[in-house]
């Protein structure tokens, strides 16, 4: 099982930002994904999840309206698109499924929200 962040960067309070997550090593189609987030010296938070199917999704108070989180089966790759960026939205970013299903996580990838 891998997975392979990218799409992270420096911007721009109000910027936007489309990160992207290559799954690899299982059935993508069968499980649903979740992004998370590490900021500096916090733990790691849940950021936005989809279904397997991408029909159902959620997202934590603090992203809401903001950021989009969707899949694309076919390629077994989950995307979140991140607008209207702010300075606490800073951290390392990273995909993964089901904690209770998955226990490995990619090495991520870094936004950063700065003037």
């Amino acid at each position: 099982v891998q997975f392979v962040e990218s799409g992270g960067g420096w911007v721009q309070p109000g910027g936007s930002l489309r990160l992207s997550c290559a799954a690899s090593g299982f059935t993508f189609s069968n499980y649903a994904m979740n992004w998370y987030r590490q900021a500096p010296g916090k733990e790691r938070e849940l950021v936005a999840g989809i279904s397997s199917a991408g029909g159902s999704t959620n997202y934590a108070d603090s992203v809401k309206g903001r950021f989009t989180i969707s899949r694309d089966n076919a390629k077994a790759t989950v995307y979140l698109q991140m607008n209207n960026l702010k300075p606490r939205d800073t951290g390392v970013y990273y995909c993964i499924g089901p904690l209770s299903s998955f226990g490995s996580w990619g090495q991520g990838t870094q936004v950063t929200v700065s003037v």
